[in-house]
């Protein structure tokens, strides 16, 4: 007999249950009360501190370079044409924002004033590059292919510069992160680049 009162009673308590947490569901969407979500500057700065350093766009190359080195001026020159695969790479240090570079207008619209767009770093990728030619080695290969290496590394971030990948570096940071801050903190968020005289900072190579 108390198995099936029991067998009866299981599918109203079910019921029951169901029905307080729709209920509940219901009850919290119809509320009027909204919970209010406060920014402050160190909101603010936290979420974009925790962004770090930010890779904004890569630059990839393929280029021949001949680097020539001059032994004596009894003997012609040495010689080397690689063939060289690179690539570099803009980002923005966000860790470099203070509470100094956020200000708000209206409690509706924040401001960021960002730091200058950087070449984050700029290789030679080995694996794609390879020695085309070696003239007058003088039995100095080895030497000649790792000095004709370094050249071509610093051509290519010269190359990156000469392209422009400061520039889009900073287009790039408009169209990430204003979508990205604005989702994050519910504002209208506008976007400023800090500018001065200095030369093109790089990052060390890694």
């Amino acid at each position: 007999m108390l198995r099936y009162i029991i067998r009866r009673l299981i599918p109203w308590i079910l019921i029951a249950i169901i029905g307080f947490f729709v209920w509940r569901k219901l009850g919290s969407s119809f509320s009027t009360d909204k919970a209010t979500v406060k920014i402050t500057h160190n909101t603010i700065l936290e979420k974009i501190d925790d962004l770090g350093n930010l890779e904004l766009v890569r630059y990839n190359f393929k280029d021949v370079v001949e680097y020539e080195k001059e032994v004596s001026q009894w003997l012609p020159n040495s010689k080397s044409v690689l063939i060289v695969a690179g690539e570099a790479v803009g980002c923005i240090d966000l860790r470099q924002v203070t509470a100094q570079d956020i200000t708000f207008t209206n409690d509706s619209v924040i401001t960021v004033k960002l730091p200058e767009p950087q070449i984050c770093y700029f290789k030679v990728d080995h694996n794609k590059s390879k020695v085309f030619a070696m003239q007058n080695t003088y039995f100095q290969d080895a030497e000649l292919v790792d000095e004709g290496y370094k050249f071509a590394e610093k051509h290519i971030r010269q190359s990156a510069l000469n392209s422009g990948i400061l520039q889009q570096t900073a287009v790039n940071a408009d169209k990430i992160l204003k979508p990205l801050l604005e989702s994050l903190t519910g504002k209208q968020i506008i976007l400023e680049h800090k500018h001065t005289t200095k030369a093109p900072p790089v990052l060390p190579k890694r």
